[in-house]
């Protein structure tokens, strides 16, 4: 018996590859599946089966090109009713992997056909769980992605999971092996370790949500505090996982074009297409295509521009590092966003050897900012990480406009005023400033590292954020 962990960091996940006396099963793909196919060629393997624990809302799964260049059987636990042939498993069927054995577990919650699959040695023990986005290390699956106005609530999914969680994880013995489907990172969960296993004995002692003495209500209240927005891709990725999607190869061939500058402004004028720059933070500012939109390869691209970009079928035009259009066009299927109708061939150079148009971004130290602080009655300097991170530390008096939510408050500032933007480090304020520099913000300013370098340099006052019940206890 062989079991592997293939993660992805860039979205958390972590999909499963798990091979017995010459036949393998891979639970949850991402949507490229030759590499799966591969490994089991080169063990002498046929893919039985392709294992999915749900409808995946955060990228699309590769189960259909799978089974059908594998001749595999897509397993579904119950209640799921996919738009193509699959297996709907009943629960605690058991299913035969070579000289192991596979178990359906039905476990309701994060989504109503959620199953994991708990793999059996030869001898029949319990070896490993793979349980998707029901059971994180740390956490649990968020309860409110599946929720069906006037049917089911937010409240009545954390039911459904308290209970999955009681009756078919938890009995499982101390030392089966958790693999789940996400780590730190993911949108799916809210509190996930950046471990990517673990047992359950070490769950039942750490995980908040698996207290032995949590009641029901409580549990419900606790895995339901606390959620941010999902991102707006989710609900295509859904369909596009429980209906059917196009073929990777499809997708691929009609993205991978090269097109010259000339090509390129022509095809972005056709389609209105977006202009991704997918370079880093600072090769951007020195030197981008006007209106283009910056998101580093290099960062959490691909949730980044499912967060950012409102239309997952908006046509995009790609510019990237020499050598790494396929792997833009490839990261960006995993999430749907198959409309691509080229990429800049030779990358910026060639742009700007043609002696065509380039815009910047003034890109500044936190001393250079320290120097305008003294000299301007109020520079607008904003933070733009998450909530959370503001809160822990930020700069004093600095406004948080934080970066999942830019389409939401960019009409709150002022086209005429000049903005100082800060992250952790200088990805996500380099982001920001190339969507407010395409909407018409001309004096837009990144910080060079962020908040770390800010607190390396000693020159800003750093405070945390204290809500008004707690002043008002210590008072």
């Amino acid at each position: 018996m062989y079991i592997e962990q293939i993660y992805t960091g860039c979205l958390a996940h972590g999909a499963y590859y798990i091979e017995s006396n010459g036949e393998a099963a891979i639970v949850d793909p991402l949507r490229e599946v030759q590499p799966y196919i591969d490994r089991a060629t080169k063990n002498g393997a046929k893919i039985k089966y392709v294992l999915e624990t749900h409808f995946h809302a955060d990228f699309v799964s590769g189960h259909l090109d799978l089974a059908k260049k594998a001749g595999s059987t897509i397993v579904y636990g119950p209640t799921a009713e996919p738009g193509f042939d699959a297996y709907v498993a009943k629960d605690k069927e058991l299913l035969k992997l070579g000289n192991v054995t596979i178990q359906v577990l039905h476990t309701p919650g994060h989504t109503m056909e959620s199953s994991c699959f708990l793999l059996k040695d030869e001898s029949g023990k319990d070896v490993a769980v793979f349980t998707g986005d029901t059971l994180f290390i740390g956490d649990v699956g968020r309860p409110d992605l599946a929720q069906k106005a006037g049917v089911l609530t937010m409240e009545d999914l954390a039911g459904y999971l308290y209970d999955s969680l009681r009756n078919q994880i938890m009995p499982l013995s101390d030392e089966v092996i958790v693999y789940p489907g996400h780590g730190a990172g993911s949108a799916c969960g809210k509190n996930m370790s950046s471990e990517t296993t673990s047992t359950i004995g070490a769950q039942k002692a750490s995980n908040y949500a698996l207290r032995a003495n949590m009641t029901k209500a409580e549990f419900i209240k606790e895995v339901t505090e606390g959620l941010t927005t999902p991102p707006k891709y989710f609900p295509l990725n859904v369909k596009m996982n429980k209906l059917g999607y196009e073929s990777f190869d499809t997708v691929m061939e009609r993205s991978a074009q090269a097109l010259s500058p000339a090509g390129f402004e022509e095809a972005v004028n056709a389609t209105e297409a977006l202009v991704l720059d997918v370079r880093t933070a600072q090769e951007f500012a020195k030197g981008f295509i006007p209106n283009a939109i910056n998101i580093s390869l290099d960062g959490q691209f691909a949730p980044w521009v499912g967060a950012l970009i409102m239309d997952v079928q908006h046509p995009l035009a790609l510019v990237t590092p020499v050598g790494r259009e396929e792997e833009t066009i490839t990261r960006l299927s995993r999430i749907g966003f198959d409309h691509v109708v080229g990429y800049l061939k030779g990358g910026m150079e060639a742009w700007i050897d043609a002696v065509r148009e380039v815009d910047q971004i003034r890109s500044i130290t936190p001393a250079e900012y320290a120097e305008v602080a003294k000299n301007a009655a109020n520079p607008n300097l904003v933070d733009v990480r998450r909530t959370s991170e503001y809160e822990a530390e930020h700069v004093k008096d600095v406004k948080n406009y934080p970066l999942d939510y830019i389409n939401d408050f960019i009409g709150e500032l002022d086209r005429n005023k000049t903005y100082y933007l800060y992250c952790a480090t200088g990805n996500r304020s380099m982001i920001a400033a190339s969507i407010l520099k395409s909407r018409g913000f001309e004096h837009v300013v990144d910080l060079k590292g962020g908040i770390k370098a800010m607190q390396e340099s000693g020159l800003f006052e750093l405070t945390n954020y204290v809500c008004p019940s707690t002043l008002k206890e210590t008072v």
